[in-house]
């Protein structure tokens, strides 16, 4: 525990499993485009990565297409698509006993910062953060890396890396946390899988939040 101060989170699939409401919002800006997604598996695939990347990736639309498939997304996740959503078991002790240890929480999500304040607020875990980091709205900062970078700046803590650790499910998060210079977690109760952590070389992989606290 004497080697990490700062732990930096992940919001979707790391804090929260966002699921539902996320894939609802993606069917819904789908049918705008007269495209009616059955398959949960590929809407999964949209839990993390940039929602530009996933509309260009999965569906094949061009850049124009895919911002305005963010548009068509955002009418239906900030008309409480937000809030379908739950926090994994776990992270609330998990959270409590780090702040008890006397380390300082961030947040560093691809997630839009706006609603990344406003998911926390909701299920009461704002106060355990120091410091919430999220997406601009106009897509400018975006990727994890950047996303991560702006988080260090905004909590000003960007020459402390070697006491820092990121916590997250996905690969973006282990490839953000490396071109940042910083250790990372990858956590199995998300969206990612064994495979992709692996490969993404994180350097911890977790089966349940208790076990971070372990590390």
């Amino acid at each position: 525990m004497a080697k990490y101060h700062y732990y930096l989170f992940d919001l979707d699939g790391t804090i929260t499993d966002s699921e539902m409401g996320i894939t609802n919002s993606v069917k819904h800006a789908l049918k705008k485009y007269g495209i009616e997604e059955t398959d949960q598996d590929k809407l999964r695939k949209f839990v993390g990565p940039p929602l530009a990347d996933s509309f260009m990736k999965y569906y094949g639309f061009t850049k124009e297409q895919a911002q305005k498939g963010i548009e068509y997304y955002r009418e239906y996740y900030t008309n409480g698509g937000m809030f379908e959503n739950e926090v994994y078991d776990g992270i609330p002790e998990l959270l409590q006993k780090l702040k008890d240890a006397g380390k300082v929480l961030i947040v560093a999500t691809s997630k839009p910062e706006l609603f990344a304040k406003q998911i926390l607020d909701h299920f009461d875990l704002s106060k355990y953060f120091d410091c919430i980091a999220g997406a601009s709205m106009d897509e400018s900062r975006v990727n994890k890396d950047e996303v991560i970078a702006y988080a260090l700046d905004l909590y000003g803590v960007s020459e402390h890396k070697k006491e820092m650790v990121m916590i997250g499910d996905r690969e973006h998060d282990i490839f953000g946390a490396k071109k940042n210079d910083l250790d990372s977690i990858g956590v199995l109760f998300g969206f990612g899988d064994l495979n992709e952590l692996k490969a993404a070389g994180a350097d911890y992989i977790v089966e349940h939040p208790l076990e971070i606290f372990d590390i």
